[in-house]
């Protein structure tokens, strides 16, 4: 069904919309009495209701709750963290935002069990309970190393879990890897990388904190090789193996790299600091992994971007469908610097050119430079990971998924944070300075039933439900055609538009919003609008823009409710495209098969479990668009604790 304008949402008792002047007359003394009586009553009722502090503005304004542009969210500003709680150095604290109102009170929203129970995810990895880097393909087993707080729902007492999966999808917990219990790591075993050497075996580098809470670089390797699970770790004990270099504060100097080969057979690793404002990738040479040099050149560097935290460098080929081992090197072959920035909690890349025997990388294009151009994702997404796949001759992506409620919200459920669906990532060859990230194929063994809407045709301004089952764990693939009219009649503008400034989906153009709005329930009063903008310049040329508006996304006063998104390129002969995974409290979404993502934590009071619904939208004044979508809905994943009976996976 379409609600042919569904931004005036009152409406006659017939479906039309009510017009035109309202015609009054005069009601008789009994009609007047029953009214003025029945008004009493309820005006009793509500001053009853209020004098107990139970109003319930959502319910009282139903109606309304349909209408986008009703719901402006101009003025809204993004809720900032209180003072840190957790240490001052580490790669780094990652509690989440406290929420407080001007006189500093707390504004806790009354969560239940039911809402809470509902926001953990099915298909995502997270640990069992609590808080939650170093991933590889070892003996047929996929592993994953992750920081972990074993005692409470935030950052502190951090440690390595451990987890391994045949096909990153469906899990086995392991005990715990590693554990700060050296001097060298006391005060936390933060990031660490994996190298496999050319005979097959594995060695692990991590950043402890000692006990005087310096950054050391420290070597751990499985007790037993031939172990597929790894389920013994042994620390060489003439940790550390590195120290901060003279001119590197003590607590910026963190997160070695996975080591690359050189021409000269030695091993090479990068790790991330700072000198002053400027972000730095140090570099070092090693034959045992014991012993290093210290190269005086730096990989990269870039004033103003601060710390470097979890850098990662690694080849993409420029002719080949497939992700290339960490040490290829060549004609042909192009490399990517990633970097964490911890003034902003955003990761970064740009592509370019490595030089071997000066030790440099120079990006293609200066202005998309390495924390001032182009990210990961535009989301919640931070302290990526990439490892070479062998199995699959892929290169994978891992980002950590922090949460945006409040931390007593987590203290009360239990636990915090995930990790992303695991993303193929491969150079586009297209524009030649973009990453493609798709979610790894084998998330499709996940799908169940299956819906396919073809060509519908969504007006300006209206709304269409879609009828897909249930709506919390889904994989739906749309394609947008636009009017090409339209697009011709409109005029152009000297606007800058902006997803995060420009109103959200409420807002109206002539070209956009339009999207889907997923995790919404039957009156829209919560809902999470993924859409497409299109902007026209003066100069005719059009701009397209995907975001995520968590405006409306939750009734709850205690989490974040920003406007997420970016430019996203367009080639010519291109339809918009998206994929969006809705698993709960996350949702991830790639447009243009990836080119532009966006990771966003959602906390819906109302369009959870059988309430939560999906819908296409067009907020558009004058384009028409054509969707096609096909909806899967989602099968959990099977993640088992440790203990576990080896027989069942």
């Amino acid at each position: 069904m379409v609600d042919a304008d569904p931004f005036l949402p009152v409406s006659s008792t017939d479906g039309s919309i009510l017009t035109g002047p309202l015609v009054t007359r005069r009601k008789p003394i009994k009609e007047q009495l029953s009214i003025f009586f029945g008004l009493l009553a309820v005006g009793l009722l509500a001053a009853l209701l209020i004098g107990n502090n139970v109003s319930d503005d959502d319910n009282a304004h139903e109606n309304k709750c349909s209408s986008l542009s009703s719901l402006s969210s101009n003025n809204l500003e993004p809720l900032r963290p209180a003072v840190s709680r957790g240490p001052a150095a580490g790669v780094s604290e990652k509690s989440n935002r406290l929420f407080a109102d001007v006189k500093g009170k707390y504004l806790a929203f009354p969560w239940n069990n039911s809402m809470l129970s509902w926001q953990r995810t099915a298909f995502h990895f997270q640990p069992e309970k609590n808080w939650m880097n170093g991933p590889l393909f070892y003996k047929g087993w996929y592993h994953f190393f992750y920081q972990y707080n074993p005692n409470a729902a935030v950052w502190g007492e951090i440690v390595w879990g451990h987890a391994v999966s045949k096909d990153m999808i469906h899990w086995l917990h392991l005990p715990l890897a590693m554990v700060a219990d050296q001097w060298y790591d006391k005060n936390g075993v933060w990031t660490g990388s994996a190298t496999i050497l050319n005979d097959g075996k594995l060695v692990m580098l991590y950043t402890g904190s000692t006990t005087e809470a310096v950054q050391v670089q420290n070597l751990a390797y499985p007790a037993d090789d031939s172990d597929p699970l790894l389920v013994k770790w042994v620390k060489y004990p003439g940790n550390p193996v590195l120290v901060p270099p003279p001119g590197i504060d003590n607590k910026d100097f963190r997160d070695p790299t996975t080591a690359w080969l050189t021409s000269e057979g030695k091993w090479r690793i990068t790790i991330g600091s700072k000198i002053n404002k400027t972000g730095i990738a140090l570099v070092y040479d090693t034959k045992d992994f014991i012993n290093y040099e210290q190269l005086d050149e730096l990989l990269h560097a870039v004033p103003g971007t601060g710390m470097w935290e979890c850098v990662d460098f690694f080849p993409v080929s420029r002719t080949e469908e497939n992700g290339l081992e960490t040490s290829i090197n060549g004609p042909g072959v192009k490399h990517v610097v990633k970097v964490s920035l911890d003034d902003d909690r955003h990761d970064y890349y740009a592509i370019g050119t490595y030089h071997e025997q000066n030790c440099t990388w120079i990006p293609d294009q200066p202005e998309i430079d390495v924390g001032v151009g182009i990210r990961y994702d535009y989301g919640i997404f931070y302290a990526a990971k990439s490892f070479y796949d062998q199995n699959k001759n892929r290169r994978v992506l891992w980002g950590w998924i922090g949460e945006s409620d409040s931390e007593a919200a987590d203290m009360e459920k239990g636990w915090a944070s995930l990790q992303s669906i695991p993303r193929a990532i491969l150079l586009d060859k297209k524009t030649g300075s973009n990453l493609l990230q798709w979610p790894v194929e084998e998330i499709e063994s996940l799908r169940l039933k299956k819906n396919v809407f073809n060509q519908v045709k969504v007006q300006a301004g209206s709304v269409i439900p879609l009828d897909v089952g249930s709506a919390t764990q889904l994989d739906i693939i749309a394609e947008f055609e636009m009017d090409k009219e339209a697009l011709e009649k409109a005029n152009g503008s000297n606007i800058t538009f902006s997803c995060k400034t420009s109103g959200g989906a409420a807002e109206r153009g002539a070209l956009g919003p339009f999207g889907l709005l997923v995790l919404a329930d039957e009156n829209l009063c919560e809902r999470t609008p993924v859409y497409f903008y299109v902007a026209k310049g003066s100069d005719g040329n059009l701009k397209t823009f995907i975001c995520n508006d968590q405006s409306r996304s939750s009734a709850a006063s205690d989490v974040d409710k920003q406007i997420y998104g970016n430019f996203v390129p367009v080639l010519k002969g291109e339809n918009l495209s998206i994929r969006i995974l809705v698993d709960h409290s996350i949702i991830e979404s790639f447009a243009q098969g990836g080119r532009t993502v966006i990771t966003s934590r959602v906390y819906p009071t109302k369009a959870i479990y059988g309430a939560a619904k999906v819908f296409l939208f067009n907020n558009a004044t004058e384009a028409s668009v054509t969707a096609s979508l096909k909806i899967w809905e989602m099968n959990s994943a099977f993640i088992q604790p440790y203990p576990y009976d080896h027989k069942k996976f």
